[in-house]
């Protein structure tokens, strides 16, 4: 499944970074604006795997309200909460591998955060396409963003994998037909799973 793989696509948070904290300090400063409780556990599950556009309109509801949420985080400092995340260990050791013969693409329900979040880290050069929610019509688990990477390649769906951690992850690429390596959670259906990129790389 992995050997022959032509394209090699991640989803970003809980793959290429652990981004819980950071996930839940922008959604409660936006909370603690308009005099919310803080994020429960069953929010945080939705908004940490959905887009910005979803999360916002889960925790708000209503139109105004949810007009207001957006105008509140258009106006906050993302670079605020990058100290809240941490890049996968082994993520640059894979990518600068001389070795690999695979494209490498993202796959994740970001938006207007992801450009900053690359550059943040420096790693926006070792990946060969980033698709956004920005980029397609429907963000996952509809299978828009993997379609887009299976077209800009020229590929099949066979001949890509995709590496991600959550149920809108397994939907998206179940949809797509691509083969799915679930990472660091066991309660998804998948090909395999991994704990860390550094399994991936033994495989691959």
């Amino acid at each position: 499944m992995t050997q022959n793989a032509k394209v090699v696509a991640f989803d970003c948070d809980g793959v290429l970074f652990d981004t819980k904290m950071a996930n839940k300090a922008y959604y409660n400063r936006i909370l603690t604006h308009f005099n919310r409780p803080e994020l429960t556990v069953e929010q945080f599950s939705y908004v940490h795997m959905h887009t910005v556009d979803a999360a916002i309109a889960f925790l708000f509801k209503e139109h105004r309200r949810i007009e207001s949420a957006h105008r509140f985080r258009k106006s906050m400092c993302y670079a605020d909460f990058f100290k809240y995340m941490k890049i996968e260990p082994y993520l640059v050791r894979l990518l600068e591998k001389p070795s690999r013969k695979y494209k490498t693409a993202i796959a994740t329900n970001r938006s207007d955060t992801m450009e900053p979040l690359l550059a943040e880290f420096n790693i926006k050069g070792y990946f060969d396409l980033v698709v956004t929610s920005l980029d397609v019509k429907r963000a996952k688990p509809h299978p828009d963003p993997l379609l887009k990477i299976l077209d800009h390649f020229g590929i099949r769906a066979s001949q890509a994998i995709y590496i991600g951690d959550s149920r809108v992850d397994e939907l998206a690429s179940a949809a797509a037909g691509i083969p799915f390596i679930a990472y660091d959670n066991t309660n998804l259906t998948a090909k395999l799973h991994i704990r860390n990129l550094k399994e991936l790389d033994g495989i691959l």
